[in-house]
């Protein structure tokens, strides 16, 4: 119990990737007033908002659709027009984590986040006093393997988006990987060009602002067969290290190891 002598909020975030849902099938039974909550940037894929909503009628509750108040294009123009990227990840601090920080308010919360036993890397962790970071799957000693076999047994499976891309988060996130940005192209080419609409080269300066480390997304359209024929040779390599493996598990470690990218941000890729 909280030390104000309120009850203690149970909350899981979900990114409606495979992780954190996983980890909501694990909890669901263990604590019943559990409350899920999904931050919603308005602009996920479409297989996302798919996928949340299998969630929802699996755990039998809502997920709370939170929001900052203001749309990805406000928040552009305040941040001058400068997309976000792995070093001014202002996406995640104004459409994640400050919706989420307001919806716990000042009560005493444990927030459940899906960090494997088989990870290294952090979750975020609020600044806040009041929220308190619980890591049930590393308390379990559950690992990426055990992930899906919970996701199989529960007659979810992954996101639908999972044939050609395996991270949760905007359409346009800059931590994809090349080959997911073809699949983007490939599978949502209305998505791929409101993508491109955000790309922009600075006058006179001749600056260019692009999702993709050094290069638009035009002249990574231009070299799609090459970067296809790497990944499936990516694929191969890593296949052939562990025959056993199941396919979708080597789709997901080749996205892991894939381009040399620095990790995404956890809030919105577990």
């Amino acid at each position: 119990m909280a030390t104000n002598g309120n009850k203690i909020r149970h909350i899981l975030s979900l990114s409606g990737g495979k992780d954190s849902t996983a980890l909501a099938i694990h909890m669901r039974d263990r604590i019943p007033d559990m409350e899920y909550a999904f931050c919603d940037t308005g602009k996920e894929l479409p297989e996302t908002y798919e996928y949340l909503n299998k969630i929802e009628a699996y755990l039998g509750k809502p997920i709370a659709r939170l929001n900052s108040g203001y749309s990805f294009d406000h928040w552009l123009e305040v941040y001058s027009g400068f997309l976000p990227s792995a070093r001014m990840r202002w996406c995640t601090k104004t459409l994640k984590i400050k919706p989420f920080e307001k919806y716990c308010g000042d009560d005493e919360v444990y927030s459940y986040i899906g960090l494997r036993a088989d990870e290294d890397r952090q979750g975020y962790i609020s600044s806040k006093p009041n929220i308190t970071p619980k890591y049930p799957f590393r308390e379990d000693g559950i690992n990426k393997a055990d992930v899906f076999r919970i996701l199989e047994e529960s007659g979810l499976g992954v996101p639908d988006y999972y044939s050609w891309r395996t991270r949760s988060g905007c359409y346009f996130c800059f931590f994809q990987r090349k080959a997911e940005w073809v699949g983007l192209e490939e599978n949502h080419p209305e998505l791929f060009e409101a993508a491109k609409a955000y790309e922009k080269t600075m006058t006179p300066t001749g600056e260019r602002y692009t999702w993709a480390a050094g290069e638009s997304l035009d002249e990574l359209s231009a070299r799609k067969t090459e970067i296809i024929k790497n990944y499936q040779d990516t694929l191969r390599k890593l296949a052939a290290k562990v025959p056993s493996r199941p396919l979708i598990q080597v789709f997901d470690s080749a996205n892991a190891e894939f381009d040399g990218a620095e990790p995404p941000c956890v809030i919105c890729d577990l």
